[in-house]
């Protein structure tokens, strides 16, 4: 996983006019300190597959960390550092600067996240590789329902990267996904019991191309910080007639496709920068922390889904969104 980064991280370097001579500089830039490194890798992991949103907790610990400077940054000898150097498509350029790092960062450790899916579903992953070649029919129809559910998302993500980083990485944003997906849930979980009896009295259910579409399209929601990417394709299984376990899992492998792309694409991007700031060791412990912290909230989610369904996460979900608007409204927050 860190060797598709460094790849990446390195193609970024030598992307043309999106970087300079001095992102390559092997010093950084500002202190990312440990604790830092390994709250936010914690954060990540303990998020990224619970249906409260990875994006919105790290946005939120980001800010109380003190992590979202835009003051632009200057090397040891007090020239400026561009992420984008000046050009006739950026004339004034886009300057190097801590919150820039920070949020590539937190994109960056969620390769931590894909390895504890990758150990935990190895088998799944396995018979996907087995139906490519032929072996598998079963691993086949899972890939081709992952990539359905995969592709809504990545087309509207990427078409919309920069709007969303622009506009939507906000507090009072974070606090409208929390409350939206609240609801949503209360709804599904509700449609799941009433329609529990049906799917208890008959055989397992097993997707569709259709209803892997319709996962996808409602990951596209996802897109919003703070709605949560693992909420809405829960969610999406349970309307497809999942028992919860199933509709996890199937969560789960979606997420190692979507997050594997999102994270590649962003370290082509932005990953020299980053490193550039904060350097490499800072990004290799967040992720490992990430790992595993992910793994337990995996094997946590499971078996909590199976007994008790979506309904505290959604409850959890208007508490963060209370306290957020609590906080804002006293100029805590801005």
């Amino acid at each position: 996983m860190f060797l598709l980064y460094t790849i990446a991280a390195l193609i970024s370097v030598q992307a043309g006019p999106t970087t300079t001579p001095a992102i390559q500089s092997v010093l950084p830039a500002a202190e990312l300190s440990v604790t830092n490194a390994v709250v936010l890798g914690v954060v990540e992991g303990v998020t990224e597959f619970l249906p409260i949103s990875s994006t919105g907790h790290l946005i939120i610990a980001t800010h109380f960390l003190g992590l979202e400077s835009d003051r632009p940054l200057v090397d040891n000898k007090g020239q400026a550092l561009w992420y984008r150097a000046p050009s006739p498509k950026h004339p004034a350029g886009i300057p190097l600067t801590v919150k820039l790092a920070a949020d590539t960062y937190n994109v960056v450790i969620q390769f931590g996240a894909i390895a504890a899916v990758a150990l935990l579903y190895w088998t799944q992953l396995i018979s996907i590789l087995r139906g490519l070649i032929g072996r598998e029919p079963s691993g086949l129809r899972l890939f081709q329902h992952l990539i359905i559910a995969f592709v809504p998302a990545a087309a509207l993500g990427f078409l919309l990267h920069d709007w969303i980083d622009a506009h939507l990485f906000s507090i009072p944003a974070v606090i409208a996904a929390q409350v939206a997906g609240a609801g949503l849930m209360f709804y599904a979980e509700a449609w799941r019991r009433r329609h529990r009896s049906a799917q208890n009295s008959s055989a397992p259910i097993e997707l569709t191309s259709r209803q892997a579409a319709g996962i996808g399209a409602l990951q596209c929601l996802a897109l919003w910080p703070g709605t949560s990417r693992s909420m809405t394709t829960i969610v999406g299984g349970y309307f497809c007639g999942l028992e919860p376990r199933r509709a996890a899992e199937f969560s789960f492998l979606l997420g190692f496709v979507t997050l594997s792309a999102a994270t590649v694409y962003k370290s082509y991007k932005s990953g020299a920068a980053m490193l550039q700031v904060f350097g490499w060791s800072h990004v290799a412990l967040g992720a490992v922390v990430a790992a595993i912290t992910a793994a337990v909230s995996v094997r946590f989610l499971v078996n909590w889904l199976t007994r008790h369904g979506l309904s505290a996460f959604a409850w959890y979900r208007l508490g963060v969104a209370a306290l957020l608007t609590v906080l804002l409204a006293g100029g805590f927050l801005q």
